[in-house]
């Protein structure tokens, strides 16, 4: 295992591993901790008590969260006719024509969500090979395989996002910018752990939220105590 440099021991000592904390307090000690000159990104990383490998007890979802993420998100739009129009007016970044998907083909990945109405989908799947591991493949589970494109543009633009639980149980994703502040930060949190409840699955047993940790990109986690979400 890398050691950690001298600053981040020296932010390690301002949190108690041993302590559980609620949401302002563990955000609050996050953004102390960051000690990096760029606008790091915070993440929150939460075990469920759930087995992945059953299809009963996956949990997959999305959520808007209130404050967005503080970042660009790049949008690429599979869509023809009026559609493609619609999808520019609602803020795509690029419209997949045939050159488009012949450069994706070759290894572009300029944009950071796909969409696709339901008609391109014959297209689409003939990329899934490179989409799919990059977690670029338009899905209607998540919102991304529609013909209500301006909706779904204009959602991830201001900072939708989809996730779902790894094979550990983890699902890890970004809540927003250190320069949010621990107000903004702590709905966007909220948001995300209130829709991780609701998709509870019903064959889970036990404890769900067994463990909550946020931390900057590049800072100690602090835990969050899963009773605060009650």
């Amino acid at each position: 295992m890398p050691k950690h440099g001298k600053k981040y021991t020296e932010m390690s000592k301002k949190i108690d591993k041993q302590a559980r904390y609620d949401f302002n307090e563990a955000l609050e000690l996050s953004l102390a901790s960051s000690y990096v000159k760029f606008d790091e990104t915070v993440d929150i990383a939460v075990r469920l008590g759930v087995d992945p490998r059953h299809a009963d007890q996956m949990v997959r979802g999305t959520v808007a969260l209130p404050n967005g993420l503080g970042k660009e998100v790049k949008v690429l739009v599979f869509a023809k006719g009026e559609k493609e129009k619609e999808a520019l007016d609602a803020g795509a970044d690029f419209i997949a024509d045939e050159e488009t998907v012949a450069k994706i083909k070759d290894g572009w990945f300029g944009f950071d969500k796909a969409i696709a109405t339901p008609d391109m989908m014959g297209t689409v799947g003939k990329l899934g090979r490179v989409l799919g591991p990059r977690g670029l493949m338009p899905n209607a589970k998540t919102g991304t395989v529609t013909f209500d494109v301006a909706k779904a543009v204009e959602e991830l633009k201001a900072g939708k996002i989809d996730f779902r639980v790894e094979k550990a149980g983890i699902i890890h994703v970004p809540v927003g910018k250190v320069s949010f502040g621990p107000e903004k930060l702590v709905e966007n949190v909220k948001a995300f752990i209130n829709m991780i409840i609701a998709l509870k699955p019903a064959s889970s047993k036990g404890t769900y939220l067994k463990t909550i940790t946020v931390s900057t990109t590049m800072g100690p986690g602090v835990k969050i105590d899963p009773m605060f979400t009650k």
